[in-house]
């Protein structure tokens, strides 16, 4: 083989199925923002087909031998980077059969549809038979990739979303913070003054939406590459050129809703930001799913629930649905502890323990310690020692969260490791640019996400986890200052 052009064609085959996978993520946004309920069955075979395609053209004879041969050409460091993670991917892939892969995908997007009716009625019962199709395919891939890649079977699926991440490094972490949080939980529930009063809704939806809209362009969102929308759980997907939000908003609060605008904007600075010149590669992705959950926290945790941020929105609202608001008690009610049922909506001392709950239970589920039958049960039992409270139903309770029923087994420890390091980047970006927080409080974030574009979106998929953290913040993953932020925050 003609060891000049190997690195050219993988690049073309690459950006080919790049491609196609953005033409799969915005079907995948339409099934769950605009998408009606009869479309489901011929959506399932579309994305099904889809993947399928994907998954033939990545792993064809060829692919193995341009890889081998491209190791061997002149790549400069970006490309270089590059290869190695089109290796990832073809190493993926290629272990799991292409039927496997279908049905999977198949079944997914059934469990999903079916998980939509099922989480209003608060059935697990309805989506229960899906549901066990879904994790029988998942540790068959789980087992499949295990053996490939010498690794556990949750190891294997933790690996497609944290290159690199292992359950080991995570308990040890999550062991620290289980160490921290209870005790800390009872000094902040102690100390922290009684809710202050804040004007009444309703809040008209509209509003809501025009406000989030704002905020979302004074974050530095690009409209003109952008939307938001509305879904039955919020999430940011589409393409770096295209990025959709969605919320779900209701009348009788706006914060909730807001809140989940300014986290989901986290995620979309990150792919708008992302370099150009590398969108169709796979060195030009986000780097992984604690990086991205980093940037969605740093918005909304670090950023937006600080005294400088609620000064500057307290006029906003005022303006926006009348009565009077003041910064100081919008910061109060807003930074408050109070044990909850609902992840997303859980305020920064009790979330890591929702996150723990989903990690012990997917863990059982992949290795088939735990039946999907055994699964609202199992959800109370660790809802109760983990929180204190025990969820009246399964609509509060396993239900509440899509990522199971789509599919997305393996990735939630991403979300608590995406909060520790959300902290030890605003450290570092308050380092950087000493006038952040009044920057902040004039409703500028220019520099906040002129440091971001900088130090992570910039560099995409180009570094290690590990690496660019130490890049950017200096140090590796120190749960200390998580620990101090919360300190900080909550106790002073």
């Amino acid at each position: 083989m003609n060891k000049e052009i190997a690195y050219g064609r993988l690049e073309a085959l690459f950006e080919r199925l790049n491609h196609l996978a953005q033409a799969q993520g915005m079907l995948q946004w339409d099934m769950a923002a605009m998408m009606p309920v009869g479309g489901a069955d011929s959506r399932a075979h579309q994305l099904a087909t889809l993947t399928t395609v994907r998954h033939e053209m990545l792993t064809g004879a060829l692919v193995k031998d341009l890889l081998a041969a491209a190791e061997g050409e002149p790549l400069d460091d970006w490309q270089r980077a590059n290869l190695t993670e089109m290796h990832r991917d073809w190493l993926h892939a290629s272990v799991v059969p292409a039927d496997l892969v279908s049905s999977f995908s198949h079944a997914c997007s059934a469990c999903e549809m079916v998980w939509r009716k099922a989480r209003p009625a608060a059935d697990f019962a309805m989506v229960a038979e899906s549901l066990a199709a879904v994790v029988r395919l998942t540790r068959e891939i789980a087992a499949i990739k295990s053996q490939a890649l010498a690794l556990t079977p949750y190891d294997a699926l933790l690996d497609q979303y944290e290159p690199g991440g292992r359950a080991a490094d995570i308990d040890a972490v999550f062991a620290e913070l289980e160490l921290f949080l209870p005790g800390f939980l009872q000094e902040v529930m102690a100390a922290q003054a009684p809710a202050p009063s804040l004007p009444a809704g309703p809040f008209p939806i509209d509003r809501q939406k025009a406000l989030g809209e704002r905020l979302m362009r004074a974050l530095g969102f690009d409209f003109d590459h952008g939307r938001l929308d509305v879904s039955a759980h919020p999430f940011c997907g589409g393409t770096p050129d295209d990025v959709r939000l969605t919320t779900r908003y209701d009348e009788r609060s706006f914060i909730k809703s807001l809140m989940g605008v300014l986290h989901e904007t986290g995620h979309a600075l990150y792919e708008q930001g992302l370099p150009a010149a590398w969108r169709h590669q796979p060195v030009g992705r986000a780097r992984s799913m604690s990086v991205h959950e980093r940037q969605s926290l740093l918005v909304e945790m670090q950023a937006c629930r600080s005294p400088e941020f609620f000064a500057y929105l307290a006029p906003l609202l005022a303006e926006t649905f009348g009565g009077d608001w003041d910064g100081v008690a919008l910061r109060a009610a807003n930074v408050r502890v109070e044990p909850g049922f609902i992840r997303v909506d859980a305020d920064e001392v009790t979330y890591p323990a929702h996150v723990i709950l989903r990690y012990r239970l997917e863990k059982a589920l992949v290795a088939g310690e735990l039946d999907v039958a055994g699964l609202p049960s199992a959800w109370n039992e660790g809802m109760t020692a983990l929180i204190g409270l025990t969820p009246p139903d399964d609509g509060v309770g396993c239900l509440q969260d899509i990522h199971w029923f789509d599919g997305a087994i393996g990735y939630f420890p991403t979300y608590t490791l995406g909060a520790m390091t959300a902290a030890q980047l605003f450290e570092a970006a308050g380092r950087a640019v000493p006038t952040l927080m009044a920057d902040i409080g004039r409703g500028d974030f220019t520099p906040l996400l002129a440091w971001l574009r900088a130090n992570v979106h910039g560099h995409a998929s180009s570094l290690s986890i590990n690496a660019l953290l130490i890049e950017a913040t200096g140090r590796p993953l120190d749960a200390s200052v998580f620990k101090d932020h919360l300190r900080r925050r909550y106790l002073r």
